[in-house]
């Protein structure tokens, strides 16, 4: 049974977002699980994790302690209980000592549990079972909506240790985790894979909810109460007709005040970033949920599908056309 109720007790945390505005953020976040591995095996190992762009990688110890190891980086110690989420899917490997080589994770053998979850034993014979290192691993496809522009400001690694004081709630699936992976009952690859899922989740929004770190840029504008009225406003409502005098009234002030003080935090206009959000939400409804691309130009407020068009080649680097052709080729392999 895990017992953190006193980890990182001490630890402070920066201010929290207002409400609304991390409630409006959050709309449009999906984690969805693609692969999955329940790893039993014996110490010494190290398992190998290359690098999945726009995937994020979830590692969950339930028995066992493993060392988290990055290039050019100090190893962080993993003990049973720990659970960490890797938002831009670098190389990493798991290792049952700092200086143990690893082997790629793909040149395991894996008997398949269900659809997305294999099952992967390394087991000696001569080791007793209470000494093996038990591990639930997914690579998750992460999709953040409007959030977009937090995933290059999250850290490399998000661990759930850090959490648990502030947000004690966590602690009874991180428990149930451990109880599912361990006693392999019927059903248990399933149960795995779905509570992966919240922890990512949960793991995203105590960092978002708790004022994103101490990350710069974009953050800085949501963690400021009157900033983050207008970023609410324009998320909540990215098809209407925004000016910036618009804009500067949400946030009770003059346009040249509002304008620079957005420019200052954020590092870009209010009507580039409007622009810039638009394309992307644009981007993933003609790919991910088969909008057209003239619904999307018309839901976003384009009077024209030339105009919008032009606008998503700018911010995109593909007319909308090629985004969905390249999606439905890489779906058809």
């Amino acid at each position: 049974m895990l017992d953190r109720s006193s980890e990182n007790a001490a630890m402070p945390f920066p201010a929290p977002l207002p409400f609304d505005v991390v409630s409006e953020l959050l709309v449009g976040m999906r984690l969805v699980g693609l692969n999955y591995r329940r790893i039993q095996i014996s110490p010494p190992f190290g398992l190998g994790f290359g690098g999945a762009e726009e995937r994020a990688q979830f590692h969950f110890v339930a028995q066992g302690t493993v060392f988290l190891r990055r290039p050019g980086e100090p190893d962080q110690k993993l003990e049973a209980g720990s659970a960490v989420l890797l938002p831009h899917g670098s190389g990493h490997d798991l290792v049952s000592e700092p200086e143990v080589p690893s082997r790629e994770i793909a040149a395991f053998c894996a008997a398949p549990l269900c659809r997305t979850v294999g099952d992967i034993k390394e087991c000696d014979d001569s080791v007793c079972r209470s000494k093996d290192v038990v591990i639930f691993s997914g690579c998750m496809g992460f999709e953040l909506g409007s959030l977009t522009p937090l995933v290059a400001v999250m850290p490399a690694v998000m661990s759930v240790s850090t959490l648990l004081c502030r947000y004690p709630e966590m602690l009874p699936m991180l428990e149930a985790m451990e109880r599912e992976a361990r006693g392999e009952r019927a059903g248990f690859a399933g149960i795995l894979a779905r509570l992966a899922e919240v922890v990512s989740a949960f793991i995203v929004r105590a960092w978002v909810e708790s004022g994103c770190g101490t990350a710069t840029g974009w953050p800085a504008a949501l963690r400021d109460p009157r900033l983050g009225r207008v970023i609410a406003a324009v998320h909540r409502d990215p098809g209407r007709d925004w000016t910036v005098a618009d804009l500067a009234a949400e946030m009770g002030s003059s346009r040249s005040v509002f304008a620079e003080r957005f420019l200052d935090v954020t590092g870009m206009t209010p009507l580039r970033y409007l622009t810039e959000l638009r394309m992307r939400l644009a981007a993933q409804w003609i790919t991910r949920d088969r909008v057209s691309i003239e619904d999307a130009a018309h839901r976003l407020g384009y009077g024209s599908q030339a105009a919008f068009s032009r606008a998503f080649k700018r911010v995109i680097g593909h007319a909308p056309g090629a985004m969905r052709a390249g999606s439905r080729a890489g779906e058809a392999s």
